[in-house]
This record gives structure tokens, C-alpha cells and sequence, in this order.
């Protein structure tokens, strides 16, 4: 894409979100916390100014939820959400201290001890995954293992049956879309009917546990108390396993489709790592900061500040672009072009930073490289099948995901 006139860019434009590289470049040179014309909304690029505002909740709120939670204008959509249960703020849009009483809930389920005992059970799933279909010599890759992999590892932990995949999945889904906030009113409509179903199965399941409790996520969310006692409320549980379910799957699907393309178009690369697994995790690193699942966040302005000599009115929202950030010449040089070695590749900002560090950040990590070293051990010589890939991303604000990925292989023998 050329260079735009910036006075006339829409920047959540669906052209501009499907490739928003160049786009990126631009504001890094001529405006790296651009205001878009007419709003009170600031989009911030650099690397440097991204890390100082997700750093500093005092003064940059995590408390957006009246962008998320606004009603809609179609009267059918509201009507529908009122059959479910209030979104209250718990994690994604809760600040410190509030945030951390949430947080601790939880923070012992994604521990780093914890997901590395999983990594045998992740390792079992994926070999059961690719076992399915490795001697067809071609794959719905998308469909057959980056999305059922992160999706069993998370129903396992919240309780759910593995039976129900499509439930989850379509569930997450609806999430992602209503937080992406580019849904037309067709699909906001099925948004509403998917997040209230979502809400009454897992309030019905709250209630399960809480009279037989068992050893799973729903469990501990159902039981645990806060505040002197208390146990949380529906709304508020229901929020934090809406979280989960999101994040626990949806940044690695997108990693590990992501992951394959970069390595089917950097087939240099791709050979480093099949010579040496040991690059592995840095190859893992280097695929978060190049794919960016979560492209950006939302903060908002508590008091009139600045941010690189720019004037931010209290009440502002910004758009903190990691997925621009990612890209930032002067932390990442030649920061385009995939090295699986990339010394500095752990630096990204793929899950954010400070309070609000992506809670399941090594789970994440852990499904990308038990998936990236399973592929690259059992099958060879991948390429995309010609006429089945749009390589387009669903049309989402926040997430990026690919719509599509059929690709051939070779077995190893």
C-alpha cells in the first residue's frame, strides 16, 4: 500500500486492517500518536510510547468497557443481550488494585510450573491431532489442528467436554467479534444469541460445581470467595471464564496459522529450524512479534497528559498498536523479515506488559512450540494449496486471525 493522505485514513477500515503494515510505517514516521480525524481516539506505534502507556494504569486506564458494552442501535440486539447477564469488569477492563483480586483467582491455574506439567498432554493431543489426517498428503490445517488443539487444552481446564469443540469454538467466536466491534448487524444479531448461550450454559454449570465441586477452572471460579468471603457473583464469573475461553484459544490458533505461513514463505528460515530444534522457542518468539495475534488494545486518558509531545485529553482513548510496535525499526532492525535466531525476538509485546500481561501467555507459547516441532518432525515440504487460500483475516479491531489454510505436505517416514 502507498503512503495515504492521513487526514482522510480510516484506520479500522477493513483494506486498512487486512494490511496494515505500511500503514504502520507511515504513523512511526509522520505521526506516531495520530489522532483520528473527529474523534477522541489517539492511535500510538512506537514501540516506546506503547511500552510507557501499558505500564502506567494510573494515568492510561484499562477501563474501556463503555466502548465494549455500548448498546447497539438495532433494538434486536439489545433485546437479545437482555436475556443473558450484565458484563460486569473483572480482568481485561479492570485496574489495579481491583484487577489483581481478580487475577489471583486464576493466576495458579496458568502458572508457569503448571503449563509446563501440561506439556505432555498438549504433546498427545497434537500427535492424536496430525495422527487424523498425516497420510492424506493435504489439510484443512486451520480447522484440523490450530483451532481443535488450543480448544481441547482449554476445555480440559475449564471442565468442558471435548464434545463440545464446536460449542467453544463458536462461543469464542462470538466474543472475539463483539470485541473486534467491525461486526455487520446480521452478525452482531448472531453475536447476542451465541454470548447469551455462552453465559447460560456455563451459569448452569457454575451451579453444577458449586453443589458437586470437581478440579477444573469453572470449579475454583464457582468456589473461591473475594472481598472478606464472598463468592463472586454470576456476572462476574461469567466474564472471567468469557476471558479465558478467549484467550486460552484464540492467540494460538492465530499463532500457529500464522506461524506456518511465515515458514511456507520464508522456506530459509524454515530449513534452520528443521536443522536445529533447538531454535525452536526463539523461532516461537519470532512468530508472536511477526503475527501479533492481539494487534492492539484499548486504554483511556484519566487526566489531561502527553505522550511523545502529544496532547492527550483526559477522557481519550488510545488504540495501542503491538502489532505495530512488533515492527519498530529501531527495536527490531529489519524488522519485516523472519529470523528464526533474532536474538532480541522475546522483547515483543505480543501479550502485552505490566498488569495486564497476557494471563495465558505460556500456555500459549507452550501449544506454539509443541505444535511448530510436531509439524516440523512428521511432515516436510509444505506448501499452500493453490485456489483453497484467501490468506485474508477475519475483520477484528483487536485480534488477527486467519480465515483459511489448506496446506500440503510430505509425510516423514
Amino acid at each position: 500500500m502507498s503512503r495515504v493522505d492521513l487526514a482522510e485514513l480510516d484506520f479500522f477500515s477493513p483494506e486498512v486492517q487486512e494490511c496494515p503494515f505500511s500503514v504502520y510505517q507511515q504513523l512511526q514516521d509522520e505521526a506516531p500518536v495520530w489522532q483520528m480525524p473527529g474523534t477522541n481516539v489517539f492511535v500510538v506505534t512506537r514501540y516506546n510510547d506503547i511500552r510507557e502507556i501499558i505500564r502506567d494504569p494510573a494515568r492510561f486506564s484499562s477501563s474501556f468497557s463503555a466502548l465494549l458494552n455500548a448498546g447497539s442501535s438495532n433494538e434486536d440486539v439489545n433485546a437479545i443481550y437482555e436475556q443473558g447477564y450484565e458484563m460486569v469488569e473483572t480482568l481485561l477492563t479492570q485496574d489495579p488494585p481491583r484487577h489483581r483480586v481478580y487475577r489471583n483467582l486464576v493466576n495458579k491455574v496458568f502458572s508457569n510450573k503448571r503449563i509446563e506439567g501440561m506439556r505432555g498432554d498438549i504433546q498427545a493431543i497434537a500427535d492424536q491431532l496430525i495422527s487424523e489426517w498425516i497420510d492424506d498428503g493435504e489439510v484443512d490445517l486451520l480447522n484440523r489442528l490450530c483451532v481443535p488443539l488450543p480448544i481441547y487444552v482449554i476445555a480440559d481446564q475449564l471442565g468442558v467436554p471435548r464434545s463440545e469443540l464446536a460449542l467453544l469454538k463458536k462461543w469464542s467466536d462470538a466474543s472475539t467479534s463483539r470485541l473486534g466491534r467491525l461486526a455487520d448487524e446480521d452478525q452482531q444479531i448472531q453475536n447476542a444469541k451465541d454470548i447469551v448461550e455462552f453465559q447460560h450454559y456455563f451459569a448452569d454449570l457454575i451451579d453444577r460445581m458449586r453443589d458437586h465441586p470437581e478440579d477444573n477452572i469453572i470449579s475454583d471460579l464457582a468456589n473461591n470467595t473475594i472481598d472478606e468471603g464472598r463468592l463472586l457473583t454470576k456476572p462476574e464469573a461469567l466474564g472471567m471464564i468469557q476471558q479465558i475461553l478467549v484467550a486460552g484459544n484464540e492467540t494460538s490458533t492465530n499463532a500457529i496459522a500464522g506461524g506456518v505461513v511465515l515458514l511456507i514463505e520464508n522456506p530459509e528460515e524454515q530449513a534452520k529450524l528443521r536443522a536445529n530444534p533447538d531454535l525452536i522457542p526463539t523461532a516461537v518468539e519470532e512468530i508472536l512479534r511477526l503475527e501479533t495475534p492481539t494487534s492492539g488494545m484499548w486504554r483511556r486518558a484519566t487526566q489531561d497528559t502527553e505522550i511523545d509531545g502529544v496532547a492527550i485529553p483526559e477522557g481519550s482513548f488510545l488504540m495501542v498498536r503491538f502489532a505495530a510496535g512488533n515492527r519498530d525499526e529501531s527495536v527490531f532492525p529489519c524488522a519485516g523479515a523472519m529470523q528464526v535466531d533474532r536474538e532480541n525476538a522475546d522483547n515483543h509485546m505480543a501479550f502485552g506488559q505490566g498488569t495486564h500481561f497476557c494471563l495465558g501467555a505460556q500456555l500459549a507459547r507452550t501449544e506454539l512450540q509443541v505444535a511448530m516441532t510436531t509439524l516440523l518432525r512428521r511432515t516436510d515440504n509444505w506448501a499452500l494449496v493453490e485456489g483453497k487460500n484467501s490468506l485474508k483475516h477475519h475483520p477484528n479491531v483487536l485480534l488477527r486471525g486467519l480465515m483459511d489454510l489448506h496446506i500440503s505436505f510430505d509425510k516423514v517416514a
